[in-house]
Order: C-alpha cells, then sequence, then structure tokens
C-alpha cells in the first residue's frame, strides 16, 4: 500500500436513521438540545451543526415533530433555498432543558464504538508501509548515523512499540518527530464517540493539527459533506507529546461533572498515530508502572477504559509508541516489560566526523564563520577534558553563547579560542563544593 491520502478509505455518510445505530431518543435529544443551544431553524444549518447528511437530519426532525417537540414557524424561509424553518414548542424546550440537565453535550451526533472500530481498521497505522526515502526526507535536517534509518524505518512499518534510549542532548525527541512527519498521510478522527449512551469526545484542536472540514451549501448545486461521514474531522495523523508531566491518571478517560460528558485520554485522542513518552524516568509514576499500564494495549491492540459507574469496556488502540529515555533499559525496566517493547534503539552521541558535520552545520545557519584555529582548540583542549563524549546538542549550545558574546561586544559575529573558552564554561557546571 503507498502512503498517499487516497490509501485511507473514508468513512461513509450514513444514509438513514437506523444506519447511525444510535438509539433514536439520544439522536432525538441532541438534536433539540442543539436547536435550544444554538437557535437554528433552517434544516440545512442543523444539519451542518450535528454533522449529517440533510435527509438524515429532515427524517429526526420528524420524528421530534410527530411528538410535538418541534413545529414549523408556517411559512418559508426567505431566502433562495426556500426552507422550511422549525422551532422548537414549548414541550420541546422543558424536554431540551431536562435532556441537558442529564448531559451537556449537543452538536455533532456521536460515532457508536463499534462503528468507531472500524474505521480505525481502514486507517490503521499497521497500513502504512514506511520507505527509506520518506524516512530519509523526513530526518533530513538530522545528521544520524546511517544504520540508524535501518533501525528505525521496519519499526515504524511495523506499528509496534519502540524504545529509544541514549545520552541526553543526542536528539531523541527530534527523531520523534522526524516519525511523525515520516507519516504523511491524513486519516478521519470522530468529533466524539458513544458508548452505553455515554459521548465521550475524541477530537481536539490541539492534537488533531490541519483539520479541513466540507461545508454543504444549500445553493450549491454539488454537496460535499457526502463524500464522507462529517461526524468525522480529516486531519492529519495526530501526534501525542508527552513527558516528565505524564502520570497514569492521564490515560484514563476524563470525566466533566458539570457537562456530564468524558473526553477522550491521550492514548485514544493519538489512535492512528504517534504517542510519544518523551524523559521516560523523569515521570512521578515509576517507568516500571507506566509500562504496565501499556502491557494489554501493546500486545493486544485494544484498551480498557472506565465509566463513572465503573463499568469497563474495550477501545481499539492503534498507536506507535516511542517511549524516550536518557537511562539504559536494564536500569528502569524488568525483563518481562522489555520483552513487550518490540524495537529497543540505542541513539549515541555523534562521531568526531559527524560532530564537526553537524557544528559546520549549524554555524551556517547562524551565520557564524567556521575559524580552523578555534575548532583545534575546541577538539584538542576541550574535549578531552569530558573524554571527547560529543553530543548532538552542543554545536548548537556552543554556537548560541558566542553570538550572544558578540552581540553583547559589539563585535561581528566570529569564532576565535576565546570566545570558544567562554562558551565552553557555560556547557558544564564545575564540579566543586559550595559553603552554605
Amino acid at each position: 500500500m503507498n502512503m498517499q491520502t487516497s490509501s485511507v478509505m473514508a468513512p461513509p455518510a450514513p444514509r438513514s436513521l437506523d444506519a447511525m445505530q444510535l438509539p433514536i431518543v439520544m439522536m432525538r435529544d441532541i438534536l433539540i438540545k442543539t436547536m435550544f443551544r444554538t437557535n437554528k431553524t433552517m434544516v440545512s444549518d442543523i444539519a451542518r451543526t450535528i454533522a449529517l447528511p440533510i435527509p438524515v437530519t429532515q427524517e429526526l426532525v420528524e420524528i421530534a415533530r410527530g411528538q410535538n417537540l418541534m413545529e414549523t414557524l408556517g411559512t418559508l424561509h426567505a431566502n433562495s433555498s426556500n426552507e422550511m424553518s422549525y422551532q422548537l414548542t414549548d414541550s420541546g424546550r422543558a424536554r431540551a432543558q431536562e435532556a441537558l440537565a442529564q448531559s451537556e453535550y449537543y452538536g455533532a451526533m456521536p460515532v457508536p464504538m463499534a462503528v468507531y472500530a472500524e474505521q480505525v481498521k481502514r486507517q490503521s497505522i499497521k497500513n502504512l508501509q514506511m520507505t527509506r526515502q520518506r524516512l530519509t526526507e523526513a530526518m533530513g535536517h538530522l545528521i544520524l548515523p546511517p544504520p540508524l534509518i535501518g533501525e528505525l524505518g521496519p519499526a515504524i512499518s511495523a506499528g509496534r512499540s519502540i524504545l529509544m534510549y541514549g545520552p541526553p542532548g543526542n536528539g531523541k525527541s527530534s527523531i520523534s518527530n522526524g516519525i511523525r512527519d515520516a507519516l504523511g498521510d491524513k486519516i478521519y478522527i470522530p468529533r466524539a464517540i458513544e458508548y452505553a449512551g455515554q459521548v465521550i469526545t475524541v477530537y481536539d484542536p490541539i492534537v488533531h493539527s490541519a483539520a479541513e472540514e466540507d461545508l454543504d451549501d444549500p445553493n450549491s448545486l454539488r454537496r460535499t459533506s457526502g463524500k464522507f461521514d462529517t461526524r468525522y474531522v480529516r486531519c492529519e495523523r495526530p501526534t501525542v507529546i508527552t513527558g516528565g508531566e505524564l502520570s497514569l491518571d492521564m490515560l484514563n478517560l476524563v470525566y466533566n461533572p458539570v457537562a456530564r460528558t468524558y473526553q477522550a485520554p491521550l492514548q485514544l485522542k493519538s489512535t492512528g498515530g504517534v504517542f510519544i513518552v518523551d524523559d521516560l524516568g523523569r515521570q512521578e509514576d515509576p517507568p516500571q508502572k507506566l509500562v504496565n499500564r501499556w502491557i494489554v494495549p501493546l500486545e493486544e491492540n485494544r484498551d480498557i477504559l472506565a465509566l463513572q459507574s465503573g463499568e469497563k469496556f474495550e477501545v481499539p488502540f492503534d498507536t506507535l509508541v516511542i517511549f524516550s529515555t536518557n537511562f539504559h533499559p536494564n536500569e528502569i525496566f524488568d525483563q518481562a516489560a522489555l520483552r513487550r517493547i518490540f524495537y529497543k534503539i540505542k541513539i549515541d552521541g555523534p562521531s568526531k566526523q559527524d560532530f564537526l558535520k553537524i557544528f559546520a552545520m549549524i554555524a551556517k545557519k547562524k551565520g557564524v564563520p567556521l575559524n580552523e584555529p578555534a575548532l583545534v582548540h575546541l577538539l584538542k583542549n576541550k574535549y578531552p577534558t569530558i573524554n571527547n563524549v560529543f553530543a548532538n546538542y552542543q554545536p548548537g549550545f556552543l554556537l548560541d553563547q558566542i553570538i550572544s558574546i558578540c552581540d553583547f561586544e559589539g563585535i561581528p559575529y566570529q569564532m576565535t579560542p576565546d570566545l570558544i573558552d567562554r562558551a565552553w564554561a557555560n556547557l558544564f557546571v564545575k564540579d566543586e563544593h559550595i559553603v552554605k
């Protein structure tokens, strides 16, 4: 399968209320709550707001009318479409307020969990076939050892978990972001899903970028909303990045007691995309405990969540999980946990040759001319003091220090042994005892 946008099959728009697979009462209540909250009166506007095709919305309107919850305004709306306008009756307004007391949710109709699970299969992260060219292009701004692309590629194609480990400051976070950029295609994220009559909101503009909404213009000869089910938003494969702030609680459903609705946890929002756990080992919860929480999802492609009532239920788990740590894996995991993480890739510091390439590339980008005596001084006199341990972050750090010094001294950007010494002084803190 190629990685073009067309490789993902769009969720088909529902053609009838029966095709929705939602309780009629729930759909009717969302309809009248939406009208109550938004003051929409025309079916085309209501349809757009509840994210259903116009014929299906009209079907729902007729049910509400038959129950004396809605009525026509008696005249055609004064526009070129000649649409009939509707309003809630007194009974409809009373029912809307009762329904809002049970759940504040209104707007886009939710997608039933079982229907959503089918769409997850259609756009699975495991369907992607990563190529060396695509991954290399996405990592083009990084200077990496040649074997690394060969290790990362199969791991991404498999859609299995990856543990990247190694000394700090060598680009594990940048590589994670490069993997995200390499995914390339678009998928469909539900605005909300439904389980056992409960609504769980999923679409999050912070996580789900480059959203494209198709609007249905009632005056247009070509309707757009029929292309796919507009209860979904078409967007880039999502990426969730967490660091030291990640806690086990963040992997549970978030219940809003005021609105009486749920929000999807981070891993559910990242379905079809990437979940990056950066700085593993810096969280309040021990790494072993965090990974134990992922054992069932990683092995069985399903997660278990719980409602406020305590009822547990399954959701699809279709996420490329990337753990990134500065610790050696044996320090933070037992062997059983390590077996669950399918790919373990060490990200080491650069060789001297790669370090110089990185230094030259960043110096050019920042407008600092290279100076051979200064570089010789750095390599011969400074790096031996730290056992010639090079890190990817160091060139940028040193050059930013040099630029700041030049700006302060009012001199053109340049590189000298003296400036190298002054920049180096801020790279490491001298180990000494401070009298208190």
